[in-house]
């Protein structure tokens, strides 16, 4: 224990050094730059033409220009504070969704004793949905049809009961998705779901793992339940 405590403090200590450091090295170099402009500046003033000095104007434009570069300085490191502090909070708003089941694009459905939960997507409204739950042989075992569907993603429950009214075996069955309005087809796509095992943050953005589905970004979240 004491081991434990002696190396976790050791840690932060020179997690804290070099945090000070970083800051001091920060501090340094923009007095530097404003140290070495403002040398120029007092040079050009001491070997100036006496006959033909400075105007005013010239000095004012070096002293503003001096303003100006201090000036982006500051705004780049207030919008990197920025940035950062806003991919903090993306990925803590992410971690909320550990342990969240959620609905992604894919055709599987998985029935278990609680029966299964399955989604679908529209880009058009469909006066009609026709969901049919396949076996691993491809042969139907359930036909769900939905009347009046908006355009976007759904979810549906299925109990288990297959057409003839037998309970069907638990295992991993496809969806396939047929929408029309008016008789004409409405395009769409079958929703897997599956639940949110952990956040995963890179270069590119916050990643999700979900479950055994794989990795996904968060626009390919089409429902959280």
């Amino acid at each position: 224990m004491s081991t434990v405590s002696t190396t976790q403090s050791t840690a932060a200590s020179v997690l804290a050094n070099i945090n000070t450091r970083e800051k001091k090295a920060d501090a340094t170099a923009s007095e530097d730059m404003n140290a070495r402009f403002l040398t120029l500046l007092t040079t050009q003033l001491k070997n100036q033409d006496p006959l033909n000095p400075m105007e005013n104007a010239e000095v004012t434009s070096q002293l503003a220009q001096m303003s100006t570069v201090d000036g982006i300085e500051r705004l780049n490191k207030m919008f990197q504070s920025f940035v950062d502090n806003q991919a903090e909070s993306d990925s803590m708003q992410a971690a909320a969704l550990v342990g969240r089941g959620v609905l992604v694009e894919g055709k599987k459905l998985s029935l278990t004793e609680s029966g299964a939960i399955g989604g679908f997507e529209l880009d058009a409204p469909a006066d009609k949905v026709v969901l049919s739950i396949k076996d691993a042989s491809g042969l139907e075992v359930k036909q769900i049809q939905l009347d009046d569907v908006d355009t976007g993603s759904q979810n549906f429950i299925w109990d288990g009961t297959a057409n003839d009214g037998a309970q069907a075996a638990q295992g991993v069955y496809t969806i396939e998705l047929s929408a029309t309005m008016e008789g004409e087809k409405v395009t769409g796509r079958s929703l897997e779901f599956g639940p949110v095992t952990s956040v995963i943050r890179g270069a590119a953005g916050t990643d999700f793992q979900v479950g055994t589905l794989g990795i996904f970004k968060y626009n390919d979240i089409k429902q959280i339940l």
